[in-house]
């Protein structure tokens, strides 16, 4: 189960960035050219990725050998990794994200909404990519 789990969280986090970078550049493009907001299906299909992906990543937490909350747990740069660091930006970020959400959707003319959609996906967008355990950062996880 819990490889399931890894597969089902690396693999999702690709469409997580997918929709994050759609929404940001359709935001971008919309903001610009200070045009309606008539739908948010990017923005919204972001924000639902991400939110699967905390669920997913939650359940890992809890069951993955690399969160351990032992002494030296400090001292492993793996282990502080999972433990500390990955889910607290990721927190960071998700949270960012869907206040970016609801204050866009509440946002009447449109290209303020645009503009905060671009402002705080990108910023979340930016937060994630650096808190994924990328494979060249030597932190025992591969692409998928």
């Amino acid at each position: 189960m819990h490889s399931m789990l890894v597969h089902a969280h690396s693999g999702l986090r690709w469409l997580v960035l997918i929709f994050l970078v759609l929404a940001i550049v359709t935001a971008w493009g919309k903001w610009s050219k200070q045009t309606a907001y008539p739908d948010g299906k990017l923005p919204l299909l972001g924000f639902i990725f991400t939110h699967v992906q905390l669920l997913l990543g939650f359940i890992l937490y809890f069951i993955s050998p690399k969160v351990q909350f032992a002494s030296g747990v400090m001292k492993d740069s793996m282990l502080r990794f999972y433990t500390v660091e990955h889910i607290t930006l990721m927190l960071l970020a998700i949270a960012l994200i869907t206040v970016g959400y609801i204050k866009a959707k509440k946002q009447i003319p449109a290209p303020q909404g645009h503009r905060t959609i671009v402002r705080y996906y990108a910023i979340g967008l930016a937060l994630i990519l650096l808190s994924i355990p990328w494979p060249f950062r030597g932190l025992g996880a591969g692409w998928f």
